[in-house]
């Protein structure tokens, strides 16, 4: 064994032996969560808030302004299975602060790009600003890391209320930014990336320097030391390894379905609503309403999730979306009180989803495939919510934003025979 890695396992042995220690070190790594998570928010949000806009004014035209967010998306996409693979390799602290660090690369990427009128540097600053929202996702698994399984759920919702908090903030920062911009003598609209690219950078740096010891590499270490004194099995039933796959199956299809359902007919509410003559105050409200359904109930699902079972709440997200699915095709266009319902469900329904869906997942892993698994599952979830954006539209171009909402709604009831297939026989996975 060499110096450094005895060195680095003697750094890590009082974590092992002491019960104490781990609980710390988990309440720390969750402030150290929250804190990234809040810059992290505010940079993903204020981006995206103008990155059409951006795109419109450079090209001078309204033909590509849906390029910035399918850049951001594919970005976001190949962001979320580099952090995983590098977290796996080398812990969160490092694929966390890389992920941050490159989506505030991206954002000064493009207020240059502004600044020189380059398109293509533009184009190619997106994709990069696209790792900053991977990573904004991927996050929310470092808090599960020491977590206990019944602690799960709650340290995920944790971490997303708090990015919540960055991004409400970050939309109310544009115009203070775009003033900003305009004194220093750059484009108004690039002062949204200045905050992200500030914010990003800060996040990274926040997890660079203070995610120490890393909470994963502690929780392998932890793992191998229980192998070694063989005081759990070792998980190496062919059958265990089958349920534990079904697990990942599902956790994979809860996230990605939810995604898909609750892209798809946000995307279409808003033209919805614009054909009925509802004007852009009552569309703000009504996806603000959205917005805060999908993160600000975190905190009591986790509690949920854990109390009462992954099983049940994913079931309720299913039920939950197809409510929203069926009240946005019922109602009728004018009616803006069932219409914030439906979208308040539809929120609620992909919150229920996505923290039991994360759960399962970690449930169903172990510190050896993890971050891995994790990354290549977010790869699928961001994928799934660009093809219900760009099918949505196909779909009410040919039917109606009635047919989508049933569909939307029906397609989530996929979800329960899934997730009874993965929960019967299955083992909990032993680290």
């Amino acid at each position: 064994m060499s110096y450094k890695k005895e060195n680095a396992i003697n750094n890590l042995q009082p974590y092992i032996n002491s019960p104490e220690k781990q609980r710390a070190l988990y309440r720390r790594t969750l402030v150290i969560v929250v804190l990234s998570q809040i810059f992290g928010g505010a940079g993903l949000a204020a981006g995206i808030t103008v990155g059409a806009l951006l795109a419109q004014d450079m090209l001078g035209t309204d033909s590509f302004t849906g390029v910035p967010t399918a850049l951001f998306t594919l970005g976001s996409a190949g962001a979320a299975l580099l952090v995983g693979r590098l977290s796996q390799r080398f812990g969160r602290r490092l694929g966390l602060a890389a992920g941050f660090l490159a989506g505030g690369i991206g954002a000064i990427g493009v207020v240059v790009s502004a600044i020189t009128n380059n398109i293509f540097l533009l184009f190619v600053s997106l994709l990069i600003y696209g790792s900053g929202g991977a990573t904004n996702l991927q996050a929310r698994y470092a808090g599960t890391d020491l977590a206990s399984p019944k602690q799960r759920a709650t340290a995920i919702s944790i971490a997303m209320v708090s990015t919540t908090l960055g991004a409400v903030a970050g939309p109310n920062l544009v115009d203070v930014m775009g003033e900003f911009a305009t004194r220093i003598g750059v484009p108004a609209l690039s002062g949204p990336f200045i905050l992200a690219a500030a914010t990003y950078i800060f996040a990274g740096l926040v997890l660079l320097v203070l995610l120490r010891p890393d909470p994963l590499i502690v929780a392998n270490a932890i793992a191998n030391e229980k192998r070694n004194n063989k005081n759990t099995l070792i998980d190496s039933n062919p059958n265990t390894l089958m349920f534990n796959k079904r697990g990942i199956v599902a956790a994979a299809t809860l996230m990605v379905l939810t995604q898909l359902v609750m892209v798809a007919i946000m995307t279409m509410t808003p033209v919805h609503m614009g054909e009925h003559g509802h004007g852009l105050r009552e569309v703000g409200m009504i996806i603000g309403f959205h917005v805060g359904a999908m993160y600000l109930p975190s905190l009591l699902t986790g509690v949920l999730v854990d109390k009462i079972g992954r099983l049940h709440m994913a079931i309720a997200a299913g039920v939950t979306l197809l409510g929203a699915g069926v009240l946005a095709a019922m109602a009728p266009g004018e009616s803006m009180t069932l219409l914030t319902l439906a979208l308040i469900l539809l929120g609620l329904g992909w919150n229920f989803g996505l923290i039991s869906g994360t759960a399962i997942l970690v449930d169903s892993t172990n510190t050896a495939n993890r971050a891995k698994m994790q990354g290549t599952v977010d790869v699928l979830v961001a994928l799934s919510g660009a093809s219900g954006g760009v099918l949505s539209g196909v779909v009410v171009a040919n039917t109606s934003y009635a047919t989508l909402s049933i569909a939307g709604g029906i397609l989530s009831l996929c979800l329960i025979p899934v997730l009874i297939w993965s929960s019967s026989k299955r083992v909990k996975v032993t680290e």
